[in-house]
């Protein structure tokens, strides 16, 4: 090892991480992918045990999911702003499935020092964390454009993020699994996606269709793109 390399790890151990995330599989593969090189002080599930967490043991940064239950279902966004007072030096990398403009804005206005979705690896989640750290932003690449066009605008949400009646109908887990059949997911891609079962995502795609009043897939992802949802 070089020492460079030596140095990294020393700095990493120095480096305090809490997980959130309501799937207990993912979060304990998170958690096991960086505690070789990163201390994990503590790990929640929905929106109340986070914020007792973060406000006992007041991480450097926290590994935050977008849709966690509980609360007042404000997920990932009402976290960070009931925890900020809590503990204002800890800093926030979102780490969702979801890569919607919406998501991603809500977070980032609440606070997030930068989002990156699951499907990044291992060793760039962990250079993400330093990063973040270091005082830098950090998105995952099919992000950046958003965010940046975001920031140029004022602030301003891009043309088709608006406040949508139809869409605050699904709860949001419903919107996960709305966006990726939209996608062309396969429901047992989906599945796997978000760590759930087949007849789950069956169940929550039969919901989506009916409070939407459509009858199938093809509409589904043609109401999901008329409102550039995915």
């Amino acid at each position: 090892m070089s020492t460079s390399e030596q140095g990294n790890t020393a700095d990493d151990a120095d480096i305090r991480v809490a997980v959130v995330d309501d799937h207990e599989m993912f979060r304990a593969g998170v958690i096991a992918t960086l505690q070789p090189a990163f201390d994990i002080v503590g790990q929640a599930g929905d929106v109340e045990g986070a914020i007792e967490m973060i406000a006992e043991t007041k991480p450097d940064v926290v590994l935050l999911d977008v849709h966690v239950p509980g609360g007042a279902g404000g997920g990932g966004t009402e976290i960070l702003t009931r925890s900020h007072p809590l503990s204002p030096a800890s800093v926030f990398l979102a780490l969702s499935v979801s890569d919607s403009p919406q998501d991603v804005g809500s977070v980032i206005r609440a606070g997030a020092r930068g989002y990156v979705t699951k499907t990044i690896t291992g060793d760039d989640l962990a250079s993400s964390i330093r990063q973040v750290h270091e005082g830098y932003a950090v998105f995952s690449p099919k992000l950046a454009g958003f965010v940046l066009s975001a920031f140029q605008n004022g602030g301003v949400a891009p043309e088709g993020e608006i406040h949508d009646d139809e869409l605050d109908r699904l709860s949001a887990r419903e919107q996960e699994v709305m966006r990726l059949i939209a996608r062309g997911y396969t429901y047992k891609e989906v599945a796997a996606e978000l760590f759930i079962s087949v007849k789950t995502v069956e169940t929550h795609v039969s919901a989506v269709l009916r409070k939407l009043q459509l009858s199938n897939r093809t509409e589904l992802t043609r109401w999901a793109a008329d409102r550039r949802i995915v």
